[in-house]
């Protein structure tokens, strides 16, 4: 089970610790505001009031052996500030992923600067898009077909590497359905990259990198591995 970090429990950052914890992952939900805190208790794994900006406290709550942390701050007052405190914090810990949540493009640059592996500017996209990002970052992107089936693009994981369609047995072992390939950078012949295969046969051979279109049901697509 991924492990989450959500630090700032706004609008943003308390629908995506509620849509994190619904898709099964454990969060830590963290605020200065005790009453928000309170509030979102029973939606989440753990809820704790802190002040992000300190790290051994951080560290007292385990955050630094989470998978990803997401800093929801608000940006009002010294909510900036804090962001980009945290966001050292949450590096200087060791923390594999940090994103965090930015009102304009340059409050998103010094993010940026300072260690984010990626900004979130919510009023573009929604909290629960982000919430199915980071549960399944092999998915690049979705398109709903009908309620709880989609189209998906994946990047095949190492363990698909040089594997053909056959011996992988999607739909067997996934129970999802392959609909086309894009060539990646690890292809054997480079010619090749780009190169878009609309009806892969049994013997075609798949390689780590390549951009996967599949279909399924959203629960087998996020079962489709990492790694």
């Amino acid at each position: 089970m991924k492990k989450f970090a959500v630090i700032g429990l706004g609008r943003f950052g308390r629908r995506l610790a509620v849509s994190l914890t619904n898709s099964e992952a454990e969060v830590i939900a963290i605020d200065q505001n005790r009453d928000i805190v309170e509030q979102i208790r029973d939606e989440v794994t753990h809820a704790v009031r802190l002040d992000s900006t300190d790290e051994d406290a951080l560290r007292a709550q385990g955050v630094d052996k989470v998978d990803v942390a997401i800093v929801g701050i608000g940006q009002s007052g010294r909510g900036f500030e804090s962001s980009v405190l945290t966001v050292v914090n949450l590096k200087a810990m060791g923390v594999p992923r940090v994103y965090a949540r930015a009102e304009t493009i340059v409050q998103g640059q010094v993010l940026e600067k300072v260690g984010a592996t990626e900004v979130i500017y919510p009023e573009i996209e929604s909290a629960q898009r982000w919430a199915g990002k980071l549960i399944t970052p092999q998915i690049l992107d979705k398109i709903d077909l009908s309620p709880g089936y989609s189209l998906a693009s994946v990047i095949a994981p190492y363990s698909f590497h040089e594997k053909s369609v056959l011996d992988l047995q999607l739909r067997q072992r996934f129970g999802v359905n392959l609909v086309s390939i894009k060539r990646g950078d690890n292809v054997e012949d480079q010619r090749q990259k780009g190169e878009i295969i609309n009806v892969p046969f049994p013997e075609t051979i798949i390689y780590a990198g390549d951009t996967l279109m599949i279909t399924g049901s959203d629960e087998n697509l996020s079962a489709l591995p990492e790694k």
